[in-house]
Order: C-alpha cells, then sequence, then structure tokens
C-alpha cells in the first residue's frame, strides 16, 4: 500500500472526500460560486481537495481527458463491439469525429475540469486569508494547480472560465486560448521562486514543484504557436516565434526548461520502459509530476488505462478481468514497422522460477508462487506488456470459480472471446468494420484490434483499481520535448542525440540479452513524429501531437478528413443555455 500521499495522512483523510460534486452546469451560478462545505477554509484540506481532482477520473480514466486526447487520434480508439459499448455512439463520436456539444464525454470532462478550477480557486482564497506557516508554498502550489487546469481547458476547449478568487464580487471572465496562453507562462514563470523543489518541504512527485513548473512550461511554449493560430488551414505555425518571456523563441524556451530538467540529476531513464507504469512505480525514477493513485484509506486509483484493452476472458486472477473495449488501429500499428525489437513495443513477462510466459502457443503452465497482495490466497497470472496482437493464450475460469491447473501451476490455455465463445481471440492489427465510416463489429468480430498494455494490470483491490501512479510528465517525455525543439530549430544533429539517448538507455529483457534499442542513424519530420509516438503512446500526448505536425485532420481508420474547427470540442450547450458570457466555438453549431 502508499504511502506517498500529498500532505499529512491525517489531513487528506479528514479532508479529501468532503466534497462532493454533481453534474453541474450552471457556471456562474454552480460551478464559481460553489460551496464546498465548511471545512473548505481549511487550507490543507482546500488544496488536498484541487490536488484530488486529478485523480477521481479525470487524468486517470479512459472516459477522462484520455477519451480527447486518445480516442480522437490514431493510437486509440472504442469501436462498439457487438452487444457492448455502444452506449448512444458518445464513444464512437470522438474517432468519427461526429461529437455535438450534448455529447457525454465532452460534457463530463468540461465539468471535471472546471470543477479543478473552482477548486483550486478555492484553495487559493483559503490560503490567502490564512496564516499558515506553508502559507507562501501552498498559494504557489494552489496557483500552479489552477495553471495546469487552465491550460487543460484551453487546449481541449479553447475558453475557460475564471473569477478573482479574493473578489466575491468580481465578474465571470471568460479566458480565450490565444491571448490567455501568455499570461498563464508569465503566471507559472513567476511561481517558481515559491515552489519547492521535488524532495524539499515534503515533496515528491504527486506535488506541484519548481521541475513539474518546469513540465508545464515546456508544454505551454511547444504548443504555444498552436494556441495562436488554432485555426490555420495549413498547419503551417510559427513554432520560432519570440518567446512570450525571457529573450529567444518558442522553442528556446522549450531547450531552456527541458535541459533544467535533464541536467538537474533528479531523474534519471529507467532501462526497463515498462517499470514507468508499474503498480510500484511510486519511487519511478523517471516521474516528475504524476497522480498518486494509492492513497491510503481515502481512496483506490483507477486501472482504468490497463482494464480498457484487456479482453473479458483475459484474467490476471480468478477475481479479476478485462473489460475488451480500445485498441489501436493499423496506421499507429503500422508506425512501429521495423521497430517491433524497440524496448517500448513489448515485453515478455518472467516468473521467479525462471518461466517466461510468450504467448505463442508454446506455453503449458506458469507457476502459482505469485500471489495477489490482499486476496484470498488468489494466484496472480501475469500478462505481457507493450503492444499485444495475434492469437492470446493465458489461464481459464473454471465454474468452481478458480482458474484452471495443471498441478500446483496455473494451466495456460488458448483464449476465446467471452462473448463470443467460439471466436478466438486473436488480436488483429487490422480493423475490418462493414461500414468503413463507422466503427463497428458484429458479435463474432470483436476480437479485433491490437492492444495496449503499457500499464499493468494491477489485481490488488478488484478490475478498477490501481496502486499504478499516472505520470503527466516524466523525463522521457522531457528529452522528446526538447528533441522536438531542436529540430524545429533546424538542429538536427542535437535532435537525433536525444532520441538516441531515449533509445539506448532502454534495454530489452533478459530473455532477448538485455541489448538496448538500435540508434537512429538519421532523422527527418517523419522519424521524429514516429519517435515522440514510440515514446508517449497512451499517455494523453498524441492530440497536440497530432495537431502541431499537421496530422489531425487527416482521413484514418473510421475518420474522415476533417475541418480545423475539429482541433478544439465545443462548449457544452447546457452551459452556454445557462451562462451567456460563453459563445460556441467556431465550427459548432
Amino acid at each position: 500500500m502508499k504511502t506517498n500521499t500529498i500532505f499529512n495522512i491525517k489531513t487528506l483523510a479528514f479532508f479529501s472526500f468532503i466534497w462532493l460534486f454533481a453534474s453541474c452546469t450552471n457556471l456562474d451560478e454552480v460551478v464559481l460560486d460553489e460551496v464546498l462545505g465548511e471545512d473548505a477554509s481549511n487550507p490543507a484540506g482546500a488544496l488536498a481537495a484541487a490536488y484530488d481532482r486529478l485523480g477521481d477520473g479525470t487524468f486517470v480514466d479512459h472516459g477522462g481527458i484520455f477519451s480527447l486526447q486518445e480516442y480522437t487520434t490514431d493510437e486509440a480508439i472504442l469501436p462498439t463491439r457487438g452487444s457492448d459499448w455502444g452506449d448512444g455512439g458518445k464513444w464512437r463520436d470522438m474517432h468519427e469525429f461526429t461529437w455535438k456539444s450534448d455529447n457525454a464525454i465532452v460534457v463530463d470532462n468540461w465539468n471535471k475540469l472546471t470543477n479543478g478550477i473552482t477548486r483550486s480557486l478555492t484553495a487559493i482564497q483559503s490560503i490567502e486569508e490564512s496564516s499558515i506557516s506553508e502559507k507562501k508554498l501552498f498559494l504557489a502550489e494552489a496557483k500552479g494547480l489552477l495553471a495546469y487546469y487552465l491550460y487543460t481547458t484551453l487546449d481541449l476547449y479553447g475558453q475557460a472560465p475564471y473569477r478573482d478568487p479574493m473578489n466575491p464580487n468580481a465578474p465571470l471572465q471568460i479566458l480565450k486560448a490565444d491571448t490567455q496562453i501568455d499570461i498563464l507562462i508569465a503566471d507559472v514563470e513567476a511561481l517558481i521562486p515559491d515552489l519547492a523543489s521535488m524532495g524539499e518541504q515534503r515533496t515528491h512527485h504527486g506535488r506541484f514543484t519548481k521541475e513539474a513548473a518546469y513540465g508545464l512550461l515546456s508544454t505551454m511554449y511547444l504548443n504555444r504557436a498552436v494556441f495562436k493560430d488554432r485555426y490555420n488551414t495549413a498547419s503551417n505555425f510559427n513554432f520560432n516565434e519570440a518567446a512570450a518571456t525571457g529573450t529567444g523563441t518558442d522553442m528556446d524556451r522549450v531547450i531552456y526548461y527541458t535541459s533544467l530538467l535533464i541536467n538537474s540529476g533528479k531523474y534519471s531513464l529507467e532501462s526497463d520502459y515498462f517499470k514507468n507504469f508499474a503498480r510500484d512505480n511510486e519511487n519511478g525514477k523517471e516521474l516528475i509530476f504524476a497522480i498518486s493513485q494509492k492513497i491510503d484509506y481515502i481512496r483506490n486509483g483507477s486501472n482504468s488505462f490497463a482494464y480498457v484493452c484487456m479482453e473479458r476472458n483475459q484474467r490476471t486472477s480468478a477475481a479479476n478481468r478485462g473489460t475488451n473495449a480500445a485498441c489501436t488501429t493499423p496506421e499507429f500499428f503500422a508506425t512501429w514497422e521495423g521497430n517491433h525489437d524497440d524496448p517500448r513495443f513489448q515485453q515478455k513477462y518472467q516468473y521467479g522460477d525462471g518461466t517466461w510466459f510468450m504467448n505463442d502457443g508454446t506455453d503449458v503452465s506458469v507457476p502459482a508462487t505469485d500471489i495477489v497482495p490482499k486476496s484470498a490466497n488468489l494466484p496472480w497470472f501475469h500478462f505481457n506488456r507493450g503492444i499485444q496482437y495475434g492469437p492470446q493464450y493465458g489461464p481459464i475460469l473454471l465454474a468452481s470459480g478458480s482458474l484452471e491447473m495443471t498441478g500446483n501451476r496455473i494451466k495456460v490455455s488458448p483464449l476465446y472471446m467471452e462473448k463470443s465463445t467460439t471466436t478466438r481471440m486473436d488480436f488483429t492489427p487490422s480493423l475490418t468494420f462493414k461500414n468503413p465510416a463507422q466503427s463497428v463489429f458484429a458479435q463474432n468480430e470483436i476480437n479485433q484490434g491490437a492492444r495496449i498494455f503499457k500499464y499493468e494490470f494491477d489485481p490488488e483491490g478488484g478490475n478498477g483499481n490501481s496502486n499504478v501512479d499516472i505520470p503527466l510528465f516524466r523525463l522521457g517525455g522531457i528529452y522528446i520535448m526538447r528533441a522536438e525543439a531542436y529540430f524545429r530549430k533546424g538542429s538536427t544533429g542535437l535532435a537525433m542525440d536525444d532520441l538516441n539517448k531515449l533509445r539506448t538507455s532502454r534495454k530489452r529483457e533478459s530473455l532477448y540479452g538485455g541489448v538496448t534499442g538500435k540508434p537512429l542513424t538519421s532523422i527527418d519530420q517523419t522519424i521524429l513524429y514516429k519517435e515522440i509516438g514510440f515514446e508517449l503512446y497512451w499517455e494523453l500526448q498524441r492530440r497536440p501531437q497530432m495537431i502541431r505536425f499537421g496530422k489531425f485532420d487527416l482521413a484514418g481508420t473510421a475518420k474522415p478528413a476533417s475541418e480545423p474547427f475539429r482541433r478544439i470540442f465545443p462548449i457544452p450547450q447546457s452551459t452556454i443555455d445557462v451562462t451567456k458570457e460563453f459563445k460556441q466555438n467556431q465550427g459548432y453549431n
């Protein structure tokens, strides 16, 4: 059980969950004036509530920000699979680019993000009015969280609500991405002197530290050109505009802030890439700013990023299974051609007795000596990690409710789909929809799609719970940002150096001799684009990347060529109906 809590565990246990939020639509009268309870006046409690919004479905669930940043891209698609995942078409809308202002995913994520803004503003007010010894630090963290929520809202929706937290009569302001990005950058830079460096003042990667600020500033500068010219039809963004603050250009500032992180000595690249996404990653060497998923006695984390791809008959224990929802597209799978030996593509699991799970039909059994933590002695089956495709193998659940055994070992068998019992579990890289414009499978087609097993499935607390901390900024992504900035400045050699640092720092499992990834010998925009995907797939980064590279508007599997207005989402109509200050985004009715 993790103990790396945001604040003192007793403080969190008392304050974190006293706020219960309904789905708010009236921003003027509800969201920004929401009464959080009498204990919201406690600064530590109010700040804990602002942090808690990062979890609780927002950045840790596939229906949260993931849906907007990944299901709209080539990395992820959630088709209707027979009788499952229809849900009024809300999932397909994301990939088919048919979402409207009443789409449930669009509305729900708007409410979560504006609630994050509200909680941050409440925390700022509470801290400002207090006399606590940690006032300067807590205030800087609350403002850092506010900036993070505002940036994400502006990225996805182009607008965000704001009200001065110290003036109860202040009018509602509607912030616009193209003008607010420079203000946000200056605001975050101004926080740096008051923020703690990670490890100081009891901080860790679950707190907004100086290093988290550097990560956010790098991200804002990398995407600043898009914010300023969102509807550029040719996707010809000016990435080398003079920086909002300091000297040089946007890309110079990306290089500056990423270099502060790379050269800090606080982080190092994991040779085992998948350790970044393991259930015991709370002390991960790459994690700069992450969501601490398991907070003792308060809330359970989300297993969603692992659970969503695993099929229902893929079982880590007799008590756990997947849900057969999402997969990747043929387009993204194809980018890996010639790179299947990259340590980030796939990894096989080795048990303590030396048994490797090969998942190729040669496995007979694996040891039952690994036990699910805090279970009734349930044997733990480990699936391989990374991108999984082809016929799948694993344990079978017997009618008795236990896994099939051979002697004292878990038997490994060919697997079939739970809801189409004669259909072999064969994860095909291809997706063959009867109607190419609609991502709908018949019941006997629900096996299709290569699956992403990047995050370790944690069987400890049920299908929905997890100990895996979710990275928001990690060192691998920082190297990637710097490489892109170098490339856009014309420093291709330095860009390739950073990409090769990532490639050669990652090692394959000992089954393949622990060899490192192969270095690049050349680089161009296509190679750079692929490398970003190799390092950051499934980490809520793909949509901004595709927009920067002019790929987002292109046609793909079950996706038509789209207009630039689809680069942001509509403001929910329910919000516009009650908050007249909002005007609908271009292209939406």
